[in-house]
């Protein structure tokens, strides 16, 4: 078996709570120098903006020193630098911390917010901003919520132990509750289980079912419901597909009030509009500790807007 090569730890620090990035020269390859290798990877259109980095000394190697443009091409080598950030409109909600202990960090995520840096969304996301406020660099997440998507999200705190505690989610060790805000259908009988085959393609916005063995198993129960309003939904997942309860919510005749993407995919929302945030929120993770073996059991204090006060939700 091929042993893994060691990565060296990172030269250049974090920046605004963003690591920098990373990348090792393959072992084969025809490039002549780094810079050959870097541009085929970036691409051609972002040759000026690689050669501006080499000339200003911001790409480095595993002893923080400038790689030169032509240094010759190393196979295995690591080389770090910084990407330029996009600029973000600040999402104007605070990322509260629900526990902390010296492992794990457990955060109450707002509407609007990225779990992890990723495309456009890279200093305005949880990480990052717990990064900064809690002066935890090596913070990472154990698992994923969607930007739309409010509610509890777990970071671990040492990265030896990361792994640990993704195995909860892979595994399926962690009991999740959600919660939504959902039109009242009274000839849909509920409680029930919801089981189908969900795909995700890669730059399609939406997910669909298809026909073949169920991925996506959701129980769907009715907390209550108001008389001239929308129902209030308890939505506990068995599995984790990409949008699962929103895709299953839609099935069911139901779509979660506030979806962009379901029953049909709407016009994208302007950088900075924060109205009308999509009403679903992570309500509750319960697991035992990996690491400590105590049995967690957290939840969200958050209140769905459409169902405290539904008609201001709906005329902002």
């Amino acid at each position: 078996m091929r042993r893994k090569p060691r990565i060296p730890p990172s030269p250049l620090p974090q920046r605004h709570g963003v690591d920098p990035v990373r990348v090792r020269l393959p072992v084969e390859g025809p490039w002549a120098t780094v810079r050959e290798h870097l541009l085929e990877r970036l691409g051609p259109a972002r040759a000026g903006v690689v050669d501006g980095m080499f000339d200003s000394g911001k790409i480095v190697g595993a002893d923080g020193r400038a790689v030169a443009s032509d240094a010759p091409y190393e196979p295995g080598m690591f080389v770090w630098f910084h990407r330029d950030l996009p600029a973000e409109v600040p999402v104007p909600f605070p990322v509260d911390v629900v526990y902390r202990d010296e492992h794990i960090v457990v955060a109450d995520k707002p509407h609007f917010l990225a779990t992890t840096p990723r495309g456009s969304h890279v200093t305005e996301t949880a990480l990052a901003r717990l990064r900064r406020e809690l002066g935890i660099p090596a913070l990472g997440a154990a698992h994923r919520l969607d930007r739309l998507t409010a509610g509890l999200v777990l970071f671990t705190v040492r990265p030896e132990e990361r792994g640990a505690y993704q195995s909860l989610f892979r595994d399926r060790r962690v009991a999740k509750e959600y919660e939504a805000v959902a039109p009242y259908d009274p000839g849909l009988a509920l409680p029930r289980t919801v089981r189908s085959r969900i795909v995700k393609e890669r730059g399609v916005l939406a997910a669909y079912e298809v026909a073949g063995e169920p991925n996506a198993v959701s129980r769907v129960e009715l907390i209550e419901h108001r008389a001239d309003g929308p129902g209030r939904y308890r939505l506990v997942p068995s599995t984790g597909q990409t949008h699962q309860l929103r895709v299953h919510m839609n099935t069911l005749g139901v779509p979660i009030l506030g979806d962009p993407l379901y029953p049909v995919v709407k016009d994208p929302v302007p950088a900075g509009d924060f109205r009308r945030p999509l009403q679903l929120l992570a309500r509750a993770l319960e697991f035992t500790d990996p690491v400590t073996g105590v049995e967690h059991r957290f939840r969200s204090t958050r209140t769905l807007e459409a169902w405290s006060s539904y008609h201001d939700w709906a005329g902002q």
